[in-house]
C-alpha cells in the first residue's frame, strides 16, 4: 500500500511517499523484541542492515556540553559502517541526525507520530526530516501516516529504536527522563547501553550516571563506541598516517585489510575475498600469513582482526 501525501508545510511540488516496509526488509535485530509491530511504515531508502546501528538519545533541553559531545563523537565515527538511529525529537536527537548528515553517515529517524508531514512531530523538524530522506536516509515507525503523537506513543516507538539497534548511547537525561525508557528496553533486549559521563552539578548528568552505576559502559571517546560495536579502529585518526602504516602493502593485501573493518572468522574472510575481489582461497591464505608476519593483523578467539 502506497500513501502519497503533499508537502503541505513546505511549499514545493515534491510528493511524500509513505510505503509499508516488507517483512524481508525489516531490521534483523527487531525480530527479537517483545510486542513486535504488525507492520512498519517508512519513507526514503531502505537502510543497509549490514551496518552497525547506533541509537543516540538524550535530553530535549541539552547543554552545550551535550551538543559538543555528540558532535565530537559522531564526527569521529565518519568512515565506519555505522548508521545513526534517533527519534527526530528536539535536543540531542536532532543534533545526532544533523551531525550524521554532515559527516556522510546514514541516519534513520523514528518519530513518535505518523510520518505524514501534516502530523510529523515536532513540526519544527520537517525540514530535517526531508533532508534525511534526500540524503539517502530513512524515516520509519509503526504508526499510521496521519497518527498524531500522544504521550504513550513515544515510549512505544522507543522499543523500536532500542530493538533495532546494536547499542544505545545516552548523552544527557534527567533521572526521570523518558530517555531512560529506551536504555531500559535496550537492556531487556540484551543490547549494549552506553552513557556519557557529565558534571555532577548538572541534572542532565543524573540519568547517564545512574546507568553507569547499573553497568552501562561509560563513553570517554569514539574508541569506546567502536569497541562496543565490535568494530576495529583503522589507524589512530590524526595521530597516525595510514599510508605510512600500509606503505609496503600490495593491492591484494590492502583488499584483505579492507575486509577487516571488523573482526572476522578465517573462513568468512576467504569467502568474502573470493566473492568481492576474486582472490582464490590459496592466495588469500598466503596474504593473511604475510599480513600477520608484518604485524598488521592478529588472530585470536577464532577471529582475525587488525593490529
Amino acid at each position: 500500500m502506497l500513501f502519497i501525501l503533499p508537502f503541505a508545510i513546505i511549499k514545493t511540488n515534491m510528493s511524500y511517499k509513505i510505503d509499508i516496509l516488507k517483512k524481508a526488509d525489516w531490521p534483523p535485530l527487531l525480530e527479537g523484541i517483545n510486542q513486535l509491530p504488525n507492520k512498519l511504515f517508512y519513507v526514503g531508502k531502505v537502510a543497509d542492515w549490514s551496518r552497525k546501528l547506533l541509537c543516540v538519545v538524550g535530553a530535549r533541553k541539552n547543554t552545550n556540553y551535550g551538543r559538543e559531545a555528540v558532535e565530537t563523537l559522531i564526527e569521529s565515527l565518519r568512515g565506519y559502517p555505522i548508521t545513526i538511529v534517533s527519534g527526530l525529537a528536539l535536543g540531542i536527537d536532532s543534533i545526532a541526525h544533523r551531525v550524521a548528515l554532515k559527516n556522510n553517515l546514514p541516519t534513520i529517524a523514528i518519530p513518535g507520530s505518523g510520518l505524514s508531514l501534516e502530523v510529523l512531530h515536532p513540526q519544527s523538524h520537517t525540514h530535517l526530516a526531508i533532508e534525511i530522506i534526500e540524503k539517502g536516509g530513512m524515516m520509519m515507525n509503526e504508526f499510521e501516516p496521519e497518527f498524531k503523537a500522544t504521550q504513550w506513543s513515544f515510549p512505544q516507538r522507543n522499543r523500536i529504536m532500542a530493538g533495532m539497534s546494536h547499542a544505545t548511547l545516552v548523552i544527557e537525561a534527567e533521572q526521570k527522563s523518558g530517555t531512560l525508557i529506551t536504555a531500559r528496553l535496550a537492556t531487556e533486549y540484551n543490547r549494549d547501553v552506553l552513557a556519557l559521563p557529565g558534571s555532577i552539578f548538572n541534572t542532565t548528568s543524573q540519568g547517564p550516571h545512574m546507568l553507569i552505576r547499573l553497568g552501562a559502559t561509560p563513553i570517554r571517546d569514539s574508541d569506546d563506541i567502536l569497541e562496543a560495536l565490535h568494530l576495529e579502529k583503522i589507524g589512530n585518526g590524526e595521530n597516525e598516517n595510514n599510508e605510512e602504516k600500509y606503505f609496503d602493502c600490495s593491492e591484494r593485501e590492502m583488499q584483505i585489510i579492507k575486509l577487516l573493518i571488523e573482526p572476522l572468522a578465517r573462513d568468512k574472510i576467504l569467502r568474502q575475498a573470493q566473492s568481492e575481489y576474486q582472490i582464490t582461497v590459496g592466495e588469500a591464505q598466503t596474504l593473511l600469513s604475510l599480513l600477520e608476519l608484518k604485524g598488521l593483523i592478529r588472530e585470536s578467539l577464532g577471529e582475525i582482526r587488525l593490529s
